[in-house]
């Protein structure tokens, strides 16, 4: 059980996706109180990757720019960066700093940065960054939650109908029990029990438990002791939500929705770079790397990005392997 960054990320993503206005609700009452959510919000990440032009775009984060609307009249609109970060970095503040002054330059609207530390650190807590030169004094401050904290608040958790408190739990018990198969398995069907006692409805209880079940992989023979205790719960609770859904489809949907994701991120990275790096010359390149599927070869593309010096010399990495996947 060697949970990945993409493997939290990728479920921190979809989960901000489905349920962005409960995400604000539970972790951020404040701004959330300030949005008019009778004017719905707009997902702006491809505008987050054209504005941070820098290589760590590649690595796809579990990181989301979002259009809102104010209550009170002040701005039509405003933007909001969440970042939620599982693993410590140590120039984490200095990029949401950057993130934040580039976008501000980019729309003149303000923006409102806001961090979700899912890391294992206890004292790893940045909030803020700035410098100070010659009475010249930059200074900038982020709220920022702190995941580990929650360990402290399973009641509050327990009795919280908002769906990230199941994300939450879900993300504790997975870092908690990583080298603990059978605890990991209690774990696991118990959030999943939890989802229909706490009344939610089908759409839901699938949602969820696709990001429990993302979160809290097991060894296959594991997974299907779980899934056959869930369809023994269901049939005594005659609500069954989750096995109506075929255990392998939806195996395999999960598995396919990470394998996109990556690919998405990955030819966004590719895109960058070659504009960066080639200019239009590179741009001429993506029609052909867009039907590369194969995530190993969009891969050896971005890594090659880093040192190749012309545009031949980078098509020389995937033309053979894209020929050879297609049959010429």
């Amino acid at each position: 059980m060697n949970e990945t960054r993409s493997d939290y990320d990728g479920a921190w993503r979809e989960a901000l996706e489905r349920y962005f206005a409960e995400f604000m609700a539970f972790f951020f009452p404040q701004a959330h109180a300030g949005i008019d959510w009778s004017r719905g919000h707009e997902f702006l990440d491809k505008k987050l990757q054209q504005v941070v032009r820098d290589a760590e775009l590649g690595r796809r984060r579990a990181d989301k720019l979002v259009k809102v609307w104010r209550k009170n009249g002040d701005e039509a609109w405003v933007l909001v960066h969440v970042e939620v970060q599982a693993w410590e970095e140590a120039a984490f503040a200095e990029r949401m700093y950057v993130y934040n002054y580039r976008l501000f330059d980019r729309y003149r609207r303000r923006v409102a940065s806001l961090a979700v530390l899912g890391d294992e650190r206890e004292g790893w807590r940045p909030n803020r960054f700035g410098y100070e030169l010659w009475g010249c004094r930059v200074r900038f401050e982020f709220p920022a939650v702190k995941l580990l904290d929650y360990r402290e608040k399973w009641d509050e958790l327990e009795k919280s109908d908002n769906p990230f408190a199941t994300v939450v739990m879900a993300h504790l018990k997975a870092q908690e029990t990583r080298h603990d198969e059978e605890k990991r398995k209690r774990w696991k069907l118990y959030l999943t029990r939890r989802l229909y006692e706490r009344g939610y409805g089908r759409e839901d209880v699938l949602n969820l438990f696709r990001f429990i079940d993302w979160m809290m992989s097991l060894p296959e023979e594991v997974e299907e002791e779980i899934w056959q205790e869930i369809r023994e719960y269901e049939e005594v609770e005659q609500m069954t939500y989750i096995t109506s859904v075929e255990r392998i489809g939806f195996k395999r949907g999960v598995q396919e929705g990470v394998q996109q994701g990556i690919r998405k991120g990955l030819l966004a990275g590719i895109e960058l770079g070659l504009e960066l790096k080639f200019g239009s010359a590179g741009l001429c390149l993506l029609p052909e790397i867009y039907k590369i599927e194969d995530v190993d070869v969009l891969r050896a593309i971005h890594e090659g990005l880093k040192t190749v010096t012309t545009v031949e010399e980078l098509r020389s990495i995937y033309q053979p392997a894209w020929r050879i996947k297609e049959g010429q």
